[in-house]
């Protein structure tokens, strides 16, 4: 798994391959293609996210579908539906949204701090060892 290091693996595994997450720009196009493929109001929502996973799932690192017309074409409503449900969900873990409330703000903020600790313990040891910390001033 790719790892981002502000915000946790930036891919997830799916039995199709993988999905990544997407770029704000690539999220909007998904939606204007999903809106231009859908006749009426009724086939927007499945046209977007058969546009969204055309974009988001590859199998090692290249697309499975060319465009979301493709998408719609090998995929059934099911599997579509799985997986989008499944980006929205790793996408929501992944770029947390300043609605979240306090309390999840509060285990993010810990789980970045305790990330950071364990990043200076083993391989950095031996260098802090030949320079132990300090405990107060002494002249």
């Amino acid at each position: 798994m790719d790892c981002g290091f502000w915000n946790g693996p930036s891919r997830m595994k799916v039995k199709e391959g993988e999905l990544r997450l997407l770029s704000a720009r690539e999220a909007l196009e998904a939606r204007r293609e999903g809106d231009a493929l859908a006749r009426d109001g009724r086939e927007r929502a499945l046209c977007r996210n058969a546009c969204l996973i055309a974009r988001a799932l590859e199998r090692r690192g290249k697309p499975v579908f060319a465009d979301g017309e493709a998408a719609l074409d090998a995929l059934r409503v099911e599997d579509i539906a799985r997986l989008a449900d499944a980006w929205a969900d790793f996408n929501r873990r992944c770029n947390p949204s300043a609605l979240d409330g306090e309390e999840e703000v509060r285990r993010r903020k810990k789980a970045w701090s305790t990330r950071l600790m364990s990043a200076f313990s083993g391989a950095c040891s031996a260098c802090s060892a030949l320079c132990p910390p300090r405990s107060g001033r002494k002249a």
